[in-house]
């Protein structure tokens, strides 16, 4: 059974961002294993799997309660219990979306994130053709009620998915609502106080990228 992220008062240590990025590989493929029946996995069989340096393995996984044996490895079960949690997969984090066109509804509809941990309780948006509709059984509201809705709802996430003109007027309307961290699914660089967590999530950067390595292709 989940419980909400407030009910928790275990803290994480402070890991590097490459480590937090590499550590759901590691989960994902664990719980496949887990799935399947294994017991336990080396440092090397995961790296092989994710496509990362075994030492690299070790070193991450340093930083989470999980300890490996001697020509034994890592208990699979214990991995996946202990990196859901320690990635805070297993508390769930209630979340709210602005901006409800194309990428925003698609994010409504995807059940699967309450999986992981993040459950979205209602969508903003200013077009009056979306407000007082609901996606997915999440009501959508106007941006004015963000405040009210999100303090009723104790939401502390925000989903950033407007229009790139939009993405600091909102961001602020955001913060200003008690949101303590943002999801920027914008190209734009927000800007936020100290004590507001922000994580930006691009396609567009990781587009750029893929083209630009495929130039390299024969």
């Amino acid at each position: 059974m989940k419980t909400t992220a407030n009910e928790s008062s275990a803290s994480s240590p402070r890991v590097p961002e490459p480590t937090l990025r590499r550590l759901p590989w590691y989960l994902s493929y664990v719980q496949l294993l887990h799935a399947d029946g294994c017991e336990s996995v080396s440092s090397t069989r995961i790296a092989q799997a994710v496509g990362v340096d075994p030492s690299l393995v070790a070193k991450d996984l340093s930083y989470v309660s999980v300890d490996g044996r001697t020509r034994v490895g890592y208990r699979v079960a214990d991995m996946v219990a202990v990196l859901n949690n320690f990635l805070g997969f297993t508390h769930l984090h209630r979340a709210c979306l602005f901006g409800v066109g194309s990428l925003g509804a698609a994010l409504l509809q995807d059940s699967g994130l309450i999986h992981f941990g993040l459950e979205i309780v209602a969508g903003f948006d200013v077009d009056t053709e979306r407000v007082n509709t609901n996606i997915n059984g999440i009501p959508v509201y106007h941006n004015s009620q963000a405040a009210d809705i999100c303090a009723r709802e104790q939401v502390e996430i925000g989903i950033l998915a407007v229009p790139i003109r939009s993405a600091q007027s909102v961001a602020d309307e955001m913060i200003a609502a008690g949101i303590k961290a943002i999801w920027n699914f914008t190209p734009w660089r927000i800007s936020a106080p100290e004590g507001v967590v922000v994580q930006n999530t691009s396609m567009y950067a990781h587009l750029a990228v893929m083209f630009n390595r495929m130039k390299s292709l024969p």
